[in-house]
């Protein structure tokens, strides 16, 4: 057994909250212990497992800011995360010591984390570097990003081990951290296929009420600009000039995603969706949902014929795997990790990012829905065979594991 931290900085709804949640759930699956310290978290913008004490929660430097002046967003993300991880090592490691720290997306705290006693080995899980997240800017935010930057890559590499989503956010970590010498694992991320499998669906799970032969394209992702969500209503525009009336009247979309009031760019993004939709005058065929339940998001993936993802150079994407789980035909950008799970014109399409090439992909699953059923079912065989989560959890522990063992045998030589 292996005492194991999981260090996350908001553990809210999101691709990379899901997946180190399963991560979690597979390791305690295998038998080990695990908890999760974070700079925030809220029952009431969470997945239920961090909430019904299946995992257990620390939160700690909550009250540090989360911006200054609506500015300064990376530096105060990594003072929180150096208080966490501060409080930690000094005050709770001798009490609570744990054989790994496994943490994401901040790699500040690593070296603080190497204080804790007993020493820990640290596992860093690399979604994307941060420094290609930030948008460019003028010579200002260079200076301010530049030490940054360097910060991320030396702390990452004092990491006993890398992680990375994708053999796409591989060559980009290789291509970023050149003074990094290790090659990154990829560990593709994974579906907990049992909630799929044993969750039952309610009325107050039922979010929208749609007429039974409605064709639903879903498209789920937080109100963030980098989704480029926009894509997906220009997208269901030109779909109307491919069918026939009738078609045309049965098809909606529905977008649903992570959204939190504390966050400006999910409050704006998502009036601006409205607006374009309205301007476009499709405001009727759209419905815009905000953080819907783990249930919720079941519902919808049921109800849904088809899944759009619009973000491009995704670093993996989870929603893909569960539109494929359950059956649906994903449409995606033909870029990053999509590429690594949907198989063109057999489990889904992968089109360039532009409104015509997505409705001519749409328009052929509307006009011949058997077409769209045997994808799905292709997309279901795909992820038992590639992504199930019995093979993410086998991967992970042989992967704490072994930096234990190894690390046993270095101090017996």
């Amino acid at each position: 057994m292996v005492r194991i931290l999981f260090v996350h900085p908001d553990l809210g709804i999101g691709g990379a909250e899901r997946l180190v949640v399963d991560a979690a759930l597979a390791l305690q699956s295998k038998g080990h212990t695990v908890r999760f310290l974070t700079n925030h978290h809220d029952p009431e913008h969470c997945f239920d497992e961090t909430k019904d004490g299946r995992l257990q929660v620390m939160t700690v430097g909550d009250w540090l800011p989360r911006d200054i002046f609506g500015k300064f967003y990376a530096v105060c993300a990594y003072i929180r995360m150096v208080y966490a991880a501060f409080y930690y090592s000094l005050f709770l490691s001798k009490k609570e010591p744990v054989d790994v720290v496994f943490c994401d997306l901040i790699s500040l705290g690593i070296p603080i984390f190497r204080l804790a006693r007993p020493n820990p080995k640290i596992l860093f899980y690399c979604h994307y570097p941060d420094q290609l997240l930030s948008k460019p800017g003028n010579l200002l935010k260079q200076c301010y990003r530049m030490p940054l930057n360097y910060l991320e890559e030396v702390t990452t590499a004092q990491a006993d081990g890398i992680l990375v989503n994708s053999k796409f956010t591989s060559r980009v970590f290789k291509e970023t951290f050149k003074r990094i010498s290790t090659d990154p694992d990829v560990l593709y991320p994974s579906l907990n296929t049992r909630f799929f499998d044993e969750s039952t669906m309610s009325e107050s799970d039922q979010v929208v009420k749609l007429p039974k032969d409605a064709f639903v394209f879903l498209s789920i992702n937080r109100y963030e600009r980098k989704k480029n969500l926009p894509l997906a209503l220009h997208s269901l525009k030109a779909l109307q000039e491919r069918l026939s009336p009738m078609e045309w009247n049965k098809v909606c979309l529905i977008m649903a995603g992570g959204y939190d009031d504390r966050v400006l760019e999910n409050v704006e993004h998502y009036d601006e969706l409205e607006e374009l939709a309205e301007d476009m005058q499709i405001r009727p065929k759209v419905r815009l949902l905000k953080s819907p339940t783990d249930r919720q998001k079941l519902y919808l993936l049921h109800r849904a014929q088809a899944l759009i993802y619009t973000p491009e150079f995704e670093h993996f994407g989870i929603v893909p795997l569960e539109g494929m789980y359950l059956s649906k035909p994903v449409i995606a950008a033909n870029s990053g990790g999509p590429t690594e799970t949907i198989i063109h014109e057999q489990t889904g399409f992968l089109c360039e990012p532009l409104p015509s090439d997505f409705a001519s992909a749409m328009a052929k699953l509307v006009k011949d829905e058997r077409y769209c059923e045997r994808m799905g079912d292709m997309g279901r065989k795909r992820v038992q065979q590639r992504f199930s989560f019995e093979a993410f959890s086998t991967k992970l522990d042989n992967i704490v594991v072994d930096l234990i063992q190894n690390d046993a045998e270095k101090k017996a030589k």
